[in-house]
């Protein structure tokens, strides 16, 4: 599977769950670094959740955004929320609320759920951007969204 992508992408997540294969984090990780050096965004979407957890491998917030970031300009939605959750928080990045708007927007408007949930929380908030209860609530359909700001898109090990 040298040079697959998709075929090394997806043994790298066969080994992040088990599936398959005995469970090994560190496996997952060559793996989907293989995938990811070759611009695969959901290689390096699931690579920034390794480094962002520190499974498989040290602990590297700004590592993690890295990833994301690669995988998020391919237009990749969970890595821009993840990627929006690091600047809301200033994980790994310097904390910006404007730029996870920009990102949870990026998502929000692919149908990502936990990013449209996010995006109606800052606008509630008026975090990043100009308070709009009317935006909030467009973006946070049942208006009650901040249960799910904290939500990674995370392969569960």
């Amino acid at each position: 599977i040298q040079g697959h992508a998709r075929a090394q992408s997806n043994l790298g997540v066969m080994y992040i769950n088990g599936h398959g294969v005995t469970q090994d984090h560190s496996k997952a990780v060559e793996w989907l670094q293989k995938a990811a050096i070759q611009g695969h965004a959901r290689a390096q979407s699931n690579l920034g959740v390794m480094y962002e957890n520190g499974y498989g491998v040290t602990q590297d917030k700004s590592k993690a955004a890295e990833w994301y970031q690669k995988a998020a300009i391919q237009g990749y939605a969970g890595a821009q929320f993840n990627l929006g959750v690091m600047y809301e928080n200033g994980y790994g990045v310097t904390q910006n609320k404007s730029k996870a708007v920009e990102w949870y927007q990026k998502a929000a408007i692919q149908g990502y759920a936990r990013a449209q949930s996010s995006l109606g929380v800052m606008y509630k908030n008026g975090y990043g951007v100009t308070q709009d209860k009317s935006k909030a609530i467009g973006w946070n359909h049942d208006g009650d969204g901040e249960a799910n700001v904290k939500e990674k898109d995370v392969y569960k090990p």
